[in-house]
């Protein structure tokens, strides 16, 4: 290997620190041994969640991510293990056993990046972060070698929705902005708001009244994932770290008086003690207070 060589590890270790901090400090607090598995997989997840990015059409995207599905059953085009990320991603899951399904599930999910549809009904964005975000957290789970049962498959589910819906809302504005909408329409109809009032730029009662909501089903799958922590094995408690961030960012976002211009999310040393402070925790049957 010439000094210009990046090995797969430190590629997805590097894309990872880049892409999503708070998964790449999350990892940093795994056992040594076990990180570079879980950069792979937080490597391959940044890679499908920045499809839209990269393309100028959906159907590009709809390409693109098939590419990932057929790398996982070895009918990708190319050398696939020349790819890093994906080269990581297949080690990790030879060496951990990991089910390819959830992989595939978590791919057809980001189906939904690629195209303007709004998220028509809670149900269905609980569905959409369950097969992302709790997918990780499964996965996550395994890597750091705790048992696939049912109680990390219930804290994994809540825990993986309260994540991703602070996430999706601390990027409201870039989704506002392409014309996307995860607020469900569910939630808008149900304050006399629409799909247009959550991308026209300017707050309205109905559409605040709508994220409050969607705060507020964060918070109880927050609540529901603390509970469900007790069940889960102690040496794969640290795969639920992020969800340590929720709360201060959910209570930041009550602050914000223009949801368009304004992402109250914690700073980036507070996160960090965040994590840290609920890294001391994961051995033990508490977690840290929000």
């Amino acid at each position: 290997m010439t000094a210009d060589t990046v090995s797969p590890a430190d590629h997805c270790r590097d894309l990872v620190r880049l892409l999503d901090r708070d998964r790449y400090v999350a990892d940093l607090f795994a056992p040594a041994e076990r990180r570079d598995a879980l950069f792979a997989l937080h490597a391959f997840n940044a890679e499908v969640a920045r499809v839209r990015e990269a393309i100028s059409n959906p159907l590009a995207g709809e390409v693109r991510l098939q590419w990932w599905s057929d790398a996982l059953i070895g009918e990708a085009r190319g050398d696939v293990m020349a790819h890093p990320v994906a080269a990581g991603l297949l080690a990790a899951v030879e060496a951990y056993r990991l089910p390819r399904e959830a992989l595939f599930a978590l791919i057809d999910a980001r189906i939904f990046d690629l195209y303007d549809d709004p998220m028509p009904t809670v149900r269905d964005l609980e569905g959409y972060a369950g097969e992302t975000s709790s997918a990780l957290i499964r996965l996550g789970c395994l890597i750091l070698g705790g048992p696939a049962d049912r109680a990390s498959a219930d804290a994994a589910g809540h825990a993986g929705v309260a994540y991703a819906i602070a996430g999706l809302l601390r990027a409201f504005p870039i989704h506002a902005s392409r014309g996307q909408c995860y607020v469900p329409l569910e939630l808008l109809k149900n304050h006399g708001a629409s799909r247009d009032d959550a991308v026209s730029g300017t707050p309205t009662t109905g559409l605040l009244a709508a994220l409050a909501d969607l705060r507020n089903i964060a918070r109880r799958h927050y609540a529901e994932a603390r509970a469900a922590l007790g069940g889960v094995a102690p040496q794969a408690r640290a795969a639920f770290l992020p969800l340590a961030l929720v709360p201060g960012d959910l209570a930041r976002m009550e602050q914000a008086h223009d949801p368009f211009r304004e992402v109250p999310a914690m700073p980036a040393l507070l996160r960090l003690w965040r994590l840290w402070r609920a890294s001391r925790a994961a051995s033990t049957d508490s977690w840290p207070d929000a």
